[in-house]
């Protein structure tokens, strides 16, 4: 037996103790549901009410220290004001902590009421209640609910994603198990067909009583928007508001009441736009998020581990952006692969020669040639076909064991040969001196692609003493450069060199439209906007003769993976996650729980069949289709390619079956597709009648999401057959694909057909496998089948799963970088946007300033830069700079730079208010906000203000505007900077693995000179102008009003316009939105002489619709 089940059957396994930890939780559930199901339906609601007043009271000694708190805050001198912040941070999150044991105690009537809610639902087809505010609302918009008199009524039936829908969900004990593992912030895995989007409505029922808001997240819009309208009543029937920010425009009025609803669905993009846009922000009425609370995501492998390294990105148009190298070098490396290409047909060819020959020395001649010609190019054709034969991939990886021993000191042996190096398994292509002697022989110049050894130039170069200090720059400047252009042109290189050699058109993307679309994957769908980074997309798009993207500046990104991790709770579902399960916990401190299936699964998961070549293992797939059809059995068979279901296809029309194809070109037909996949059809076999069944080819994208529905014929018949045409290099989608058949106890089959050919196998698993089938004399056309190869296969890919997480998390590490940077820039920037903490900031700033300048330097410099930066004579002097450490000169002189700030603020509303006042006093009915210009010297800002809160602040509020107008444009400024110099650094020191360093750590250090320059900038140029600041207004004719607000837009105008800043207001504007064609569904809306359906006995037009525009017709 097995030491892992020995134990298990000892200690018990996790899914146990995790069924012991949540069985008493659903316990309690089942002894409060009886008393909930006696309520009537008032008191049914009437008991959620009180629950909510419960939760919301719970803090609420907690609540009023922090409005205590609050309240001292002006009183405070601003350099002391960072220990009450401090003190309201830590009790608003004694505040969520006081809620979590609310909830915790709610958590069994509620669920109770939920499930309650949806067997009345289910068994009624109108409840009627007394109708509230919310009730008379909802039925002005809504077509579930009517109002008659003093009564609401809610019906059971209601649109849903374009199709009327009757609710028909109750739910089982397993789903309250699984309710209670969401609600504790941890992953459910639940079977398909088990109901995970009813499950959802239990933890975030719960969660939105808080009344701070819970995020739904989805994978596409069409999702989050059919799930807002399907569970939406279920939340709505309790007075709970339920919005879906896919359904309004970014920046929009709309879109912030979406985030003001108890409950909001989205999906994960948007949730990140919105984070980032709200950082781009100039007014607080721009903002439209709130504090991130609690988030459920809905497939949450697809969400947190396929897209976490994938950057969500602002980005805009960068000087010169057409100025790329790609379509110029293009010719040069299509050439290049070109004679690689005949190079490895020739070793190729000679090691079937050589290997044939029968003599030994030969034979070990010809490995090394074929070893040749796989490092050449791995994914030529005809060499995979030799390496399926018989003995010859295990004679190659002999070979290769040979070059690679004592930390791959031979291998140059090998690979001198050829012009460059493929290794598919670390994804990377690298040039050899070959490859640089070709390059330099074909364009005429030894020299265009060497990167000269700039450590060793740098060095040189400051040794020399000869140079003047001006000659030593000007060197440095041109050796720094000279760096960068031919950085560029080898990157450029190699980027085209790997989209020749492992990108393939109709797998990893597909040209639609002029476009080079990306395909998922995991799903196989055209992953709409997304591109790759670094240059290899425009690379991609080289090699295609598509038009070449312009390259953009990031102006604001973010990972998924960092935006998620900033919620206080997280949690997520998903059908397989428990083969992530370490990445989960690693990166999220997310536990996987298996949630165990309502109904015992059916479905015979068989042993994999395994060919040698494709060509065997496809007649094999079509036969198997065959037999499964004639049973009436319907058949979805998976691919992992556009090309593996379009050959599949051909063969299928040839053999004249028919059958629908779903692949990334054809997505739009998905639904219709899936709804027919579950059904057979009457038709003749033999001559005979029966039942045939449906044939559905779909790449991975069925594997997610999908429900096929079996008819009683075809389940009688057996079930959905599933038959897998390549293993996954990940074990989730295999599982996916499984688990379309099999749903809630119905039966059904799923077998994998597998070839040494598959990219799977041909990287990892074939060794052994086709060693077996030659020592068996295995002849074309037989095939292997066995419990040990299945596992055998699963070990291959837990290999790739394992490699894929390091390559994951060594990107997130180079993300982690910029996330804490970012952390602490947008933290300052929200401060500046709000306005309350800004004078804290601004006290630190002055502080770093003033240590600065002591520390570093003597006291003429001390005099320069106090003069520069602080515009303030030294606080100190010669003397007293000689006789005293440097550390006690800090206090004395901070504490005389905040009095000359006050001077200068103060002096400043003292200018402002006599002009404001007469403005305010005789023309306050023409003006709302003005305009106040205010200058440093060297410009004028024009600072909007609100001329009521500058009478009233007696000029304060004119301050505080032009502080928070100069602190944001700064750090604006600053941070698009800094994003472009890490791009920049990024993609240059990947050059460092050629001196035998490590690229991230290199980043690290140099990342963090970058940061330290940024905020040294910010700070100098804050202070400085904040330090010279005064208005020069004398006059009430010299105000001007300001034009009305404009979202996105800044807060000032400067003397010289920045074309930069307008680029980043336009793109932060951009719709972000999928661009898909859903179902019209038009909205309900009375006409204008209508009643209104709140029941006022008003007409629409002057109760719910008066802020409507109506058509006339």
């Amino acid at each position: 037996m097995d030491i892992n089940k020995i134990l298990s059957k000892l200690f018990g396994n996790k899914s146990t103790r995790d069924m012991k930890q949540i069985q008493p939780w659903v316990e309690k559930i089942k002894a409060e549901y009886p008393a909930i199901k006696a309520l009537d339906n008032d008191a049914l609601r009437a008991r959620t009410k009180s629950l909510q007043h419960t939760i919301q009271s719970s803090a609420d000694d907690i609540k009023a220290k922090i409005e205590e708190l609050k309240a001292k805050v002006d009183s405070t001198p601003i350099e002391d004001r960072e220990v009450i912040f401090n003190q309201i941070d830590k009790l608003e999150q004694e505040v969520l902590e006081r809620y979590e044991k609310a909830l915790n105690e709610a958590l069994p009537q509620v669920f109770a009421i939920v499930k309650e809610t949806a067997r009345r639902f289910t068994e009624n087809v109108e409840i009627e209640v007394t109708a509230t505010d919310f009730d008379r609302d909802l039925a002005a918009t809504r077509d579930f609910v009517r109002i008659e008199g003093d009564k609401a009524i809610y019906q059971n039936h209601w649109t849903a994603g374009g199709n009327e829908m009757t609710w028909d969900m109750v739910h089982y004990d397993v789903q309250l198990f699984g309710g209670v593992v969401l609600h504790l912030g941890k992953i459910a895995e639940m079977a398909t067909g088990e109901g995970k989007t009813l499950v959802a409505t239990l933890p975030v029922f719960l969660n939105a009583l808080t009344g701070n808001g819970v995020h739904v997240v989805t994978v596409n819009d069409y999702l989050a928007k059919r799930d807002s309208e399907w569970m939406g009543p279920l939340y709505m029937f309790h007075g709970l508001s339920v919005d879906c920010i896919d359904k309004h425009q970014p920046n929009s009025e709309a879109r912030r009441r979406a985030y003001q609803a108890d409950i909001t669905f989205g999906t994960n993009n948007e949730f990140g736009f919105d984070y980032l846009r709200d950082n781009m922000a100039m007014s607080p009425s721009d903002l439209v998020q709130r504090k991130h609370n609690y988030a459920i995501v809905d497939e949450v492998d697809s969400v947190l581990i396929d897209d976490a390294r994938t950057p969500l990105i602002i980005s805009g148009p960068v000087p010169k952006g057409e100025d790329q190298l790609f379509e110029q070098y293009q010719p040069l490396v299509e050439k290049l692969v070109a004679v690689q290409r005949q190079l490895a047909t020739q070793y190729l060819a000679e090691a079937k020669q050589l290997i044939a020959s029968g003599d030994k020395k030969k034979e070990e001649e010809g490995f090394l040639q074929l070893f040749r010609s796989h490092k050449a190019l791995p994914k030529n054709t005809p060499l995979i076909k030799f390496l399926s034969e018989q003995g010859i991939k295990s004679g190659m990886l002999k070979t290769e064991e040979i070059y690679m021993e004592n930390n791959n000191k031979r291998m140059p042996e090998a690979t001198d040969p050829l012009y460059f190096v493929v290794d598919e398994k670390l994804h990377s292509v690298d040039l050899t001196d070959k490859g640089y002697t070709w390059l330099a022989k074909t364009v005429g110049d030894e020299n265009l692609f060497v990167v000269p050894d700039i450590a060793g130039e740098l060095s040189a170069l400051e040794a020399d003493v000869t140079l003047s200090e001006e000659e030593r720059l000007t060197k440095k400047d041109n050796i720094l450069s000279e760096y960068a252009i031919k950085s560029e042109r080898v990157h450029t290189i190699l980027q085209l060199l790997k989209a020749y050699t492992m990108f393939r058109i109709n797998e990893e993307y597909v040209v639609m439209d002029g476009q080079v679309k990306i395909v998922d994957e995991q799903t196989g769908r055209i992953m709409e906007g997304r591109r790759w980074s670094d240059g290899l997309h425009q690379a991609v798009e080289a090699k295609e003769h598509v038009k070449v993207e312009a390259a953009t500046q990031t102006f604001a990104t973010i990972t998924l993976q960092n935006y998620f991790r900033m919620y206080h709770k997280l949690s997520g579902m998903t059908g397989t996650a428990i083969t992530e399960a370490g990445e989960f916990w690693n990166i999220y401190k997310l536990d996987v729980v298996e949630i165990p299936t309502n109904r015992p699964v059916q479905r015979n998961d068989m042993n994999d069949r395994v060919y040698k070549t494709k060509r065997e293992k496809y007649a094999a797939v079509i036969e198997e289709v065959v037999k499964m059809r004639n049973a009436g059995r319907p058949v979805l068979v998976g691919t992992t390619s556009v090309d593996v279901s379009e050959l599949l296809s051909r063969m299928l029309q040839m053999r004249h079956i028919p059958h629908q194809v779903l692949n990334a070109k054809l997505h739009q037909k998905e639904a219709d597709i899936v709804a027919l996949a579950g059904q057979s059809t009457p038709g003749t076999v033999d001559g005979k009648e029966c039942l045939l069944g449906a044939v559905t080819i779909a790449t991975n994208m069925a594997g997610r999401g999908t429900d096929i529905k079996l008819t009683p014929e075809v389940k009688a018949a057996g079930g959905l057959a599933i038959i897998g045409t390549e293993r996954h290099e990940s074990r989730r989608v295999d599982r996916q694909l499984r688990g379309r058949a099999g749903r809630q106890g119905d039966p059904g089959s799923s077998v994998f057909f597998v070839s040494l050919e598959d990219n799977l196998m041909r990287l990892f698993a074939s060794e052994r496998i086709a060693s077996m089938m030659d020592k068996f004399g295995f002849k074309e056309g037989d095939m292997i089948e066995h419990k040990m190869i299945n596992s055998s296969i699963e070990k291959a890919q837990r290999k790739v799963e394992e490699n894929n997480f390091g390559i994951r998390k060594r990107l997130l590490e180079y993300d982690d970088v910029m996330n804490k940077q970012r952390t602490v820039i947008y933290e300052k920037r929200r401060h500046a946007l709000m306005g309350e903490r800004i004078g804290m900031d601004i006290s630190n700033m002055i502080w770093d300033r003033t240590i600065n300048i002591i520390s570093n330097n003597d006291y003429t410099g001390c005099r320069e830069q106090f003069l520069e930066i602080m515009a303030m004579e030294t606080p100190f002097s010669e003397g007293q700079f000689e006789d005293n450490r440097r550390e006690d000169l800090y206090e004395p002189s901070f504490q005389k730079a905040m009095e000359q700030l006050r001077r200068k603020t103060t002096r400043m509303a003292e200018i402002a208010h006599p002009v404001i006042a007469g403005v305010y006093e005789n023309q306050r009915d023409m003006y709302e906000n003005i305009l106040v210009p205010v200058t440093d010297g060297k410009r004028i800002y024009n600072v909007r203000t609100n001329l009521e809160e500058a009478y009233t602040s007696e000029s304060q509020a004119v301050v505080r505007d032009f502080e928070k107008a100069i602190l944001l444009h700064n750090i604006d400024e600053a941070w698009k900077e800094n994003l472009r110099e890490l791009d920049d650094l990024k993609r240059s020191v990947q050059n460092a693995s050629y001196e035998q360093k490590d690229p991230l750590l290199i980043f690290k250090l140099e990342s963090v000179k970058i940061f330290d320059t940024m905020v040294n900038k910010i700070n100098n140029s804050t202070v400085a102008t904040l330090m010279r600041a005064q208005i020069p207004v004398q006059a009430p004719t010299d105000v001007r009003e300001a034009a009305p607000e404009v979202k996105q837009r800044q807060q000032y105008t400067e003397s010289h316009g920045s074309s930069e800043a307008e680029a980043a207001r336009a793109a932060a504007q951009r719709d972000t939105r999928q661009q898909i064609q859903q179902p019209l569904v038009k909205e309900k809306i009375p006409g204008r002489n209508d009643p209104c359906p709140c029941g006022s006995g008003k007409k629409f037009k002057q109760c719910h619709g008066k802020n409507i525009q109506f058509q006339d017709m």
